[in-house]
């Protein structure tokens, strides 16, 4: 089955760019498009896609609250912020509000469309940028609290390297290339280390990691 797309955008241009794109990529459905979160809201429980590319920066109701709202409503729908914000507090926000990724609108054509595919299944992709600000943010010197449920000790010695390249900043490919392992190994690792540590996110593994 293709993946089910829909685009809340309000720029028209670039909104009908990314309807395009998706259309005449192989394995991806484009579904739906919307130029508010008001609008969103309405139309994406009827046609329930499987992701959703969110801008931030909308009229009305921003695209953080939209997805708050949206999470609520489609649980099961992943959510991709598409945007030019690389400030830690909207990356932090949109990740608080059940964003599943986070992309900037200036990620060439291939690694966007990459990016879909690697949401959809269950991962959390984000420019290489935004996920070293991500890790930068944990790196702080800041009081924190013992980590909670699984141990780095209970991941094996590929996994820990995984996870390190991830705290780097990699995306998937990359570990894969860099690894010199395939690509869905590299998925299958990260599920293992989602469930050792307890951990539902990239963010959450990453935190764990720098605790250490």
């Amino acid at each position: 089955m293709p993946i089910s797309i829909s685009i809340v955008e309000d720029n028209d241009k670039l909104r009908g760019t990314l309807a395009k794109l998706i259309g005449r990529t192989e394995g991806f459905r484009f579904v739906s498009d919307y130029a508010t979160a008001e609008d969103a809201l309405a139309g994406l429980p009827k046609v329930k896609p499987d992701v959703v590319l969110m801008d931030i920066n909308l009229p009305g109701i921003n695209g953080v609250e939209c997805v708050r709202k949206l999470k609520q409503i489609l649980p099961q729908t992943q959510v991709m912020m598409l945007t030019v914000y690389e400030d830690t507090e909207n990356i932090f926000n949109a990740l608080a509000a059940g964003a599943n990724g986070y992309m900037l609108k200036r990620t060439p054509t291939k690694e966007l469309i990459e990016a879909i595919r690697e949401v959809h299944r269950g991962g959390s992709p984000m420019t290489t940028h935004i996920a070293r600000l991500v890790v930068q943010s944990f790196q702080k010197p800041v009081a924190v609290a013992p980590a909670s449920g699984g141990e780095l000790s209970d991941l094996s010695e590929r996994e820990q390297q995984v996870l390190d390249l991830l705290a780097q900043g990699l995306i998937y490919k990359e570990i894969a290339e860099k690894l010199n392992i395939g690509y869905e190994t590299v998925h299958t690792y990260i599920r293992r280390i989602y469930e050792k540590l307890q951990v539902r996110t990239r963010t959450e593994a990453v935190a764990k990691f720098l605790q250490r």
